[in-house]
C-alpha cells in the first residue's frame, strides 16, 4: 500500500481526518493522547467518517475487550504478534466491503 497517512495518536488521527479521505483506518487500541475505543467513537460520531471500515490491533485478546471494541463500532480486530499474511487478509477484506 503506497498512499497511507500516519498519526502519533488519537488526537491527531482524529484532527487529520477532519482534513483528509481515506479508504480505511488501522487502530492500537492503546495509544497516547486518546485511547483507541475513544478514538473509534469519536469516529463514529462524525457524520462524514460514520460509515469509515476501521481494523483494530491490540494486545488486548480478552473477549470482554473484543466485545468492548465491536460495541464501539470497529469492523474487524487483530491480536497482536500478527503475520503479514494475515493483517493482508484482513485490510484487503475491509477495503473489498
Amino acid at each position: 500500500y503506497h498512499d497511507c497517512s500516519e498519526a502519533s495518536n488519537g488526537r491527531e488521527a482524529v484532527e487529520r481526518l477532519a482534513t483528509i479521505t481515506v479508504d480505511m483506518v488501522i487502530t492500537d487500541w492503546n495509544m497516547p493522547e486518546m485511547c483507541g475505543i475513544d478514538f473509534i467513537r469519536s469516529v463514529r460520531r462524525n457524520a462524514a467518517t460514520k460509515d469509515l471500515p476501521i481494523l483494530m490491533v491490540t494486545t488486548n485478546a480478552a473477549k470482554d475487550d473484543i466485545v468492548e471494541a465491536l460495541r464501539a463500532g470497529v469492523n474487524s480486530y487483530v491480536v497482536k504478534p500478527f503475520t503479514p499474511e494475515t493483517i493482508k487478509e484482513k485490510i484487503e477484506a475491509m477495503l473489498a466491503r
